[in-house]
């Protein structure tokens, strides 16, 4: 039985790309391919939020663009979640019949700091929007 010599996948690629173009699904695409029905469903959420733009009346922008900023969210997370991921369960996972083992440094601790930090501060302005939607009507922005 011979083993199909498979693609290294870079950790800290992955954790830039959950950051930079999580919100699309760009990293689940990286991992798993064309065939991944969550990348479909992260990039799926663009059009959606289009959609709802143009089609809908007297909604607030922040309600029409929702679903593209869970999406975004949850890319920061994912990003969070690939970075810290031990290089030995990485390569167990998505590198097992690559000749490469993967070796992460200083850049994904950059890639981490930062994606905290912006992830941090979107979600706590999604949170302050929301509640000031919710209990004010907009009345503050």
């Amino acid at each position: 039985m011979t083993t199909q010599q498979t693609s290294h996948k870079n950790k800290t690629i992955a954790a830039l790309l959950a950051s930079i173009g999580g919100g699309i699904g760009m990293h689940r695409f990286y991992l798993a391919g064309w065939r991944d029905k969550w990348a479909w469903l992260h990039f799926a959420s663009l059009p959606i939020s289009l959609l709802i733009y143009f089609f809908s009346y007297n909604v607030l922008s922040f309600f029409t663009a929702a679903p593209l900023i869970l999406s975004v969210l949850i890319g920061f997370l994912a990003s969070l979640v690939i970075g810290t991921t031990s290089d030995e369960k990485w390569d167990t996972q998505f590198n097992a019949n690559s000749s490469q083992k993967s070796e992460s440094g200083w850049p994904i601790a950059m890639i981490l700091v930062l994606t905290l930090g912006i992830g941090a501060g979107s979600l706590i302005a999604v949170i302050a929007r929301t509640s000031d939607l919710f209990l004010t009507g907009g009345l503050y922005g």
